[in-house]
Formats: structure tokens, sequence, C-alpha cells
């Protein structure tokens, strides 16, 4: 015969208090002494009750879920989405904030306007509290779709469009000028780039440091062939800069994929790296560090710190978390 599940009434017996007041404590009410929180606690282990989550959001109107969006990617991405040297990172940090304070993440894929609505029903139905938007779209529609739906949204990089959101970004622009700089310091001449895709801000804003960095000591607009964050897009992009510019001496990729991918084609021309041809990426990831090290600038813990600040800085925590964010940028010298 099975035995009948724990009540929160057998938890007020083992307490000595009210239904009302472990009612009180298990719906996380803040008037209730730390005392007696801290009774109820102990009898709810003692007597092995699980509070029911479906009751409990019925009084507290929250579902304890937020909703990990990423937004504009296709289906190879979101197959990836988790070992990505760069969003990788943003979802750890983001997911181990939240976990620690038995919030559920829900992962959700907004890759058309079809599914961005889905995303936004989802979630206005009470599937989720909030919402962390992490979109590789520079003007990603989804963000405005949420604030007009009045669903506290925290968005990991900066809006294409200005609009009244949170946002967590790292500092792009700062990670290009150092990858400038350390190309310079090495006594480059002959200096060029593999960008990031046009349409993604991120991108641009490290590629413009990088130019920036260029044109304070006094050179001239590099050449730049535009990649697409792969392996052989990186590759591809080399071989192009080999061809039109044979006398290159350094080459600042805008990920750490397609730096790998630059080299792979240098090494196989009999390029010695860094020797011949200085390589610079951008992530500071694993493939940053095989037998063949080079250069990275953008720390994997600045990403990590970059998702959990997104986590508390989700609008229903604020008042409660504080998660001060420092963005730090490394760079390996090879």
């Amino acid at each position: 015969m099975n035995r009948q599940a724990p009540t929160l009434e057998d938890v007020a017996r083992e307490a000595g208090v009210s239904r009302a007041t472990v009612s009180r404590v298990v719906n996380g009410v803040r008037n209730v002494d730390p005392d007696i929180q801290e009774l109820v606690r102990h009898a709810i282990e003692r007597t092995g009750c699980t509070p029911n989550r479906a009751a409990r959001s019925l009084v507290t109107r929250r579902a304890e879920t937020v909703a990990l969006i990423v937004s504009g990617a296709g289906d190879a991405f979101a197959a990836r989405v988790f070992v990505d040297p760069f969003f990788g990172r943003v979802v750890s940090g983001a997911l181990g904030y939240l976990r620690a304070r038995a919030m559920h993440p829900v992962l959700l894929f907004a890759e058309s306007q079809a599914a961005r609505k889905q995303v936004v029903d989802y979630v206005r139905q009470g599937s989720a509290d909030g919402v962390l938007v992490v979109s590789i779209l520079a003007d990603d529609p989804l963000p405005e779709m949420l604030l007009s739906a009045r669903i506290p949204t925290v968005l990991f990089a900066r809006p294409g469009r200005m609009a009244p959101i949170s946002c967590v970004d790292l500092d792009h622009y700062a990670g290009g000028e150092l990858t400038g700089a350390h190309l310079l310091a090495r006594g480059c001449r002959h200096i060029t780039a593999i960008s990031a895709p046009s349409e993604l801000q991120a991108g641009q804003d490290r590629l413009t440091g990088f130019r920036d960095a260029l044109a304070r000591a006094g050179r001239r607009p590099p050449p730049v062939v535009e990649g697409t964050f792969t392996l052989d897009s990186g590759a591809a992009a080399m071989t192009t800069l080999l061809r039109d510019h044979p006398r290159v001496d350094g080459v600042f990729a805008a990920n750490d994929l397609m730096a790998q991918g630059a080299c792979q084609v240098l090494r196989e021309l009999g390029k010695r790296v860094p020797e011949d041809v200085a390589v610079v990426g951008f992530d500071d990831s694993s493939v940053a560090v095989p037998a063949h090290a080079r250069p990275s600038a953008g720390a994997a813990p600045a990403l990590r710190a970059a998702g959990q600040a997104c986590a508390c800085r989700w609008p229903r925590m604020m008042s409660a978390y504080r998660c001060p964010l420092d963005l730090i940028v490394r760079v390996w010298v090879g």
C-alpha cells in the first residue's frame, strides 16, 4: 500500500506552527521571522514534503522560470549554441546564475517571424517570468515585440535600434583596438583583417576599433575580407588575402575559429605563425590554445560574466541580486 505524500499540515505539526505560516514560507512571503523560516525548512526536509509548484505559482503568480531565447539563428547554429566559443560561454554564465537561485531556464529559438510570435505568446501566457535574449541580428525585431507585450526582458548585446530595454555587452571596440596595437607592437607592416558578417554590430565594433588603432599609428585602412565566424570561412578569407596581398605579415580575425582557419592555410603554405605572419583572434576560446597558440582578445571570463550579468539584471531580480560586471580583455603573446 502506497504511503500518502507528506502535506503542509504534516510540516506544520513537525515545526509546531500553523499551516498558514508554512504556506507563507513556501511561497516566499517576506514578513516571516527568519528563525521560523529556518524551522519550517528543516521540517520540510524531515518530512520529505515537496511543495506543489503549480499551486505555489497560483499564489505567487510566478513560474520560477526564465526563458533564454536565441534569436535569429538557423538550425545549424541552434545545434551548436552550447559549444560555440562565444555564445556558449554567455549561455553558461546565465544558466549558472539562474540555477543557483532555483530559477529554471527554458531554452527557446526564434529563427523566423513566426517563431518570434510563438515565443512571445508562450511567455505572455505565464510559462516564464521573463526572458534573456541572445541575438545574432543587428536589427532584431524580437526585443521590441517583447517590450510591447510588457514582458521583463534583458538583451545580451546592445540593440540595433534605440529601445528602453536592459542590455549587457562587451567592449568589442576596445578589444579590436588591442588587436591592432599588438600587431603594430610586433612590427607588422602589411596588416590585414578577416571581419565578421557586416550585419553584426559586435563584429563591426571590433573592426572599427582595429582600424582606429592602425589609423592612430599613421597606417592606411587595412585590406579586409569578410568571414562568417567559421573555420572554413577563415581559411577562404586567408587564401584571398594572400592572393591579393602576398606580403601580408599580420592578420586580425574577428573570432578564434576564423583565426584557426587562417593559421591552417598559412602552415600549409610553409609560413610560420607568428614569425612570418602574426595572427590575432578574438574570444579567447579553446581553439586559441592548441599546439599552435596565438594571441586572442576578449577573455572567456568576460563572456561568462556577461551571461551572469544578463541573468542578475533581469528586472524582477534586480532588487534582490546585484552582479557587478568586470570586462576583461586578455592578449596571449605568441
